[in-house]
């Protein structure tokens, strides 16, 4: 059947009419078509000059244009991450900090004797040995075989060595033979030993339980160093056997510590302090803890209307071969904080007056983009076992100490006991020793990644502290301050008091300005747009509209175009390879003499393939074109009238968009 005349209709339009815009053949049509309708002057401009210079130098000033643009939104892109810091100062009245005192000899020494007296012992035969040292006697070394008789479990199991020189030769202290040391040696001092006297050189070995040839030598320049070193390893090996009801006894307690109170100018006292434990420092006190829910403020400045308090140090009680100096220890922290003396903590002398002046700052940094800040410590894999708030340091301290349970079985003593876990001792842990100084030294070269892990925290207090000292108590007030101190103490005036026992601490604001530094982000979204809006305005007149159609064109229709065009390679390729088989289909019909069938469809006039688009049919061509087979005269073309032929848009037809009036 023929096809209908309003089809035939629509194909010669489509064949004929002006192809625009996305349905353009290509992309060189495509952007000639947006240079001519966008808004953008420049572009506009590179299509319409007359001349090549003219061209050239309007594509040279719009190619400028786009990189500037590139350049300043990147510069603004960059600028919006940014944070301003503001500094704010407020006069107010200012809540108190929380002081945490602690005396820097953890326990009485004499109520520690038992649990100590062979480690005291053998750490004085090791002097005695290495230095000639002896209470009560002349000072003479012992013998290798005097120390062998009466050697101990302590020198078997962390022997102390001397270094006879620099090739790895030591000898056992304990046993008295000379031999050759395998393994890592790692000086412990705060420089490696450059004296030429290697008999200065002690240290001790630690090996691994479960593998005797993996072994580490820890040497140190010092002897003193050394052996407070050895003694400190085993006594934390003793201490983390005692349960912390009996460690909490033996330590001091609140009317050990503090003598006398004031605050504010008013008298306070031991209900004011709160008490907890500290692995290293014993029974530590804070005041203003705010646990009862009343946190103290203080509305002037000033020493008098600060903290005064004087300890009591006793220094009598001391652990000789644990603690080498005198006093006290403090540190002022927030309610929240934890209070980590052994890092930060202020030694307090004895027999002098200290005055701690302190500068409130709190402090405000903007978290994700702006800063790798946390706000509470939610996001970090790291559990906090310290029940405080979150800091850099309790998430450093408790990633070390999970690590520690992970690797070595156990906890090391000095930090909370996460759950589950037990703290190390040699008779359940014999390897945690060589398990911990191994691990702790992957953690100082940040090999255990809790460097990478820990963030510091986005929003924190801080009290800048200035400390002055003065000579307390005074020659001519001595004699009857201490005699005072001494009854209010309870013991009378039968025994007074030595002023190398006292510390006397006043911890005040030095004024009542607040600082608060924040930060806030330079740059709004509002503000960022507008400066995106100014710069495409001022180098392509443009704005959000030639945007959108800049996406439109450069991205929605030159994908498309590039589509369209692979999917008609495609279809012709495979609409070839069906003629090519149906030609063979139709030669075999031929080869046996059918004759073709009464509805094939004949091709007439112009739309026979002889004729294409580019060369329309003319008489003379139609001549030469094949004549039906039911009708030997030839039929008389299309008229080829220039007044009737439409022009295309562009020179090249797309195949989609061409149909064909065919059955």
């Amino acid at each position: 059947a023929a096809t209908a005349p309003g089809k035939k209709i629509t194909a010669r339009l489509k064949r004929t009419l002006p192809v625009r815009g996305p349905q353009a053949p290509t992309l060189s049509e495509l952007m000639r078509w947006y240079c001519l309708n966008t808004n953008t002057h420049g572009c506009r401009r590179i299509v319409v000059s007359r001349g090549r210079l003219r061209r050239l130098l309007w594509i040279l000033l719009t190619l400028s244009a786009v990189g500037l643009i590139l350049w300043q939104c990147a510069e603004l892109l960059m600028n919006y991450y940014s944070a301003s810091v503001s500094v704010t100062v407020q006069f107010q009245k200012l809540p108190f900090p929380a002081v945490t005192i602690c005396n820097i000899n953890p326990y009485k020494y004499s109520a520690m004797k038992e649990y100590l007296s062979e480690l005291d012992k053998e750490t004085k035969k090791a002097l005695e040995t290495f230095y000639g040292f002896s209470e009560g006697k002349s000072k003479v070394r012992r013998s290798v075989d005097e120390w062998n008789s009466t050697g101990s479990d302590f020198f078997q199991q962390i022997p102390l060595l001397k270094v006879e020189d620099f090739s790895r030769t030591v000898i056992d202290l304990h046993s008295g033979q000379k031999r050759k040391i395998e393994g890592s040696v790692f000086h412990k001092d705060s420089s490696i030993v450059n004296s030429g006297d290697s008999n200065d050189i002690i240290g001790f070995q630690l090996c691994d339980a479960n593998n005797s040839s993996e072994c580490a030598l820890y040497t140190f320049s010092s002897g003193v160093n050394a052996i407070q070193e050895w003694y400190k390893l085993h006594y934390m090996n003793i201490m983390a056997q005692i349960p912390l009801e009996t460690k909490e006894k033996l330590s001091y307690s609140a009317d050990d510590l503090l003598l006398t109170c004031f605050f504010d100018g008013l008298s306070c006292d031991k209900r004011h302090f709160t008490r907890f434990h500290h692995p290293l420092h014993g029974n530590c006190y804070t005041f203003n803890s705010g646990q009862n829910g009343t946190i103290l403020s203080t509305s002037t400045g000033g020493s008098e209307y600060g903290l005064q308090v004087v300890l009591y140090i006793d220094e009598a009680d001391y652990n000789p071969f644990l603690v080498t100096s005198t006093g006290a220890k403090i540190i002022v922290h927030d309610q929240n904080e934890y209070p980590f003396i052994e890092d930060i903590g202020t030694e307090i002398e004895t027999a002098a007056a200290t005055s701690i002046g302190m500068h409130f700052t709190r402090s405000r940094k903007l978290s994700k983009p702006y800063s790798d800040c946390t706000e509470t410590g939610a996001d970090i894999p790291v559990e906090n076992l310290y029940n405080k708030s979150y800091s850099l340091q309790i998430c450093l301290h408790s990633c070390f100490q999970k690590a520690m349970v992970d690797s070595c079985g156990c906890a090391q003593y000095a930090q909370p006991l996460p759950a589950g876990a037990e703290y190390c001792n040699y008779k359940k842990n014999p390897n945690w020793m060589y398990c911990y100084y191994r691990l702790h030294e992957k953690f100082v070269k940040e090999q255990l990644g809790c460097q990478q892990i820990c963030k510091d925290a986005c929003s924190f207090k801080e009290w800048a502290l200035t400390t002055s000292i003065a000579q307390w108590p005074s020659t001519v007030s001595e004699d009857w301050m201490l005699r005072v101190l001494s009854w209010d103490k309870g013991q009378k005036l039968n025994k007074k008091l030595n002023k190398t026992d006292l510390a006397n601490l006043m911890v005040f604001y030095k004024d009542l300005n607040e600082r608060f530094i924040s930060e806030n982000p330079a740059n709004t979204l509002v503000i960022l747009l507008s400066n995106f809006g100014g710069q495409l305005g001022l180098w392509m007149s443009c704005s959000v509209v030639c945007v959108i159609e800049i996406v439109e064109v450069f991205f929605i229709d030159s994908l498309s175009i590039v589509m369209r065009r692979q999917w008609q390679r495609a279809k012709k390729w495979w609409n070839g390879r069906k003629r090519a088989g149906s030609g063979k289909a139709g030669s075999g019909k031929a080869g046996s003499g059918k004759a073709p069938q009464a509805g094939d469809v004949e091709r007439q006039g112009h739309d026979n393939p002889v004729c294409i688009d580019e060369d329309l049919p003319t008489f003379t061509t139609a001549l030469r074109l094949p004549l039906p087979r039911d009708s030997p005269l030839p039929r008389t073309p299309p008229p080829n009238y220039s007044t009737l032929r439409l022009e295309t848009a562009f020179t090249e037809q797309l195949p989609d968009t061409l149909e064909l009036g065919q059955h």
